[in-house]
């Protein structure tokens, strides 16, 4: 489906479906926004009712927990999005 990390590939590779015109626009983004930003804010709020350490400590172990979760589900949501796509047969709407 893909042929860089994010570039949807003109064709399926096995069965030769065209998926050029399938994009998925800002959708992952929203669902990726949606899903981090409740599972980060609530540990960050669980640490620092806990422990109450440091701002430096709560960006140490919060920026890296949001770049590995949002670099670990744009590809799958992105993927999901242009497989909803083509399951509602998004390209007989587009014409």
């Amino acid at each position: 489906m893909f042929s860089g990390f994010l570039e949807v590939a003109d064709e399926c590779g096995d069965c030769g479906l065209a998926l050029g015109k399938h994009d998925s626009g800002d959708g992952p983004v929203a669902f990726i926004i949606l899903i981090v930003g409740f599972a980060v804010v609530g540990l960050a709020l669980w640490v620092e009712i806990a422990w109450r350490p440091a701002y430096w400590i709560h960006a140490a172990l919060w920026l890296p927990l949001i770049l590995i979760l949002t670099l670990g589900l744009v590809r799958p949501l992105k993927g999901l999005m242009i497989a909803l796509q083509y399951r509602h047969r998004r390209e007989t709407y587009d014409e």
